[in-house]
């Protein structure tokens, strides 16, 4: 696949997409220990903002030719990662994250959220014309 005018094959070419993807994997290993009886609830939730980040992008994308659409699916992936940011807060608060872990998670998703924030403030850089 050839690169297009910004420079980009697609959304996996993304750092963000590939660190947001890399996270939710790693979440959803590291959500296997947790107890059966979150199975429905903080397991899948996580679970599931976790892996709406990386999806939204992948939306976000395809919808680039037009900027604001575009900007609109990179605030849901903020969105999506400040609601995973509050279910690993969860996650330690119930015991069931290390601190280790905890703080791991907690700058990683920081570094997605900044990575977003400067798409949202500079579209031009990817929105296709």
């Amino acid at each position: 696949m050839a690169k297009d005018a910004t420079g980009y094959r697609g959304y996996r070419d993304l750092r963000v997409y590939q660190l947001s993807y890399a996270l939710a994997m790693e979440i959803f290993h590291e959500t296997k220990t947790f107890p059966p009886e979150e199975k429905y609830s903080l397991t899948d939730q996580i679970r599931r903002s976790s892996r709406s980040i990386p999806s939204n992008l992948a939306e976000a994308w395809k919808k680039r030719k037009y900027e604001r659409a575009f900007v609109s699916k990179l605030v849901d992936c903020s969105s999506e990662a400040a609601e995973t940011e509050v279910w690993l807060d969860f996650s330690r608060d119930c015991g069931y994250a290390t601190t280790d872990r905890y703080e791991y998670f907690a700058a990683k998703y920081d570094e997605v959220s900044r990575m977003l924030y400067s798409m949202i403030e500079q579209p031009e850089k990817f929105c296709a014309k």
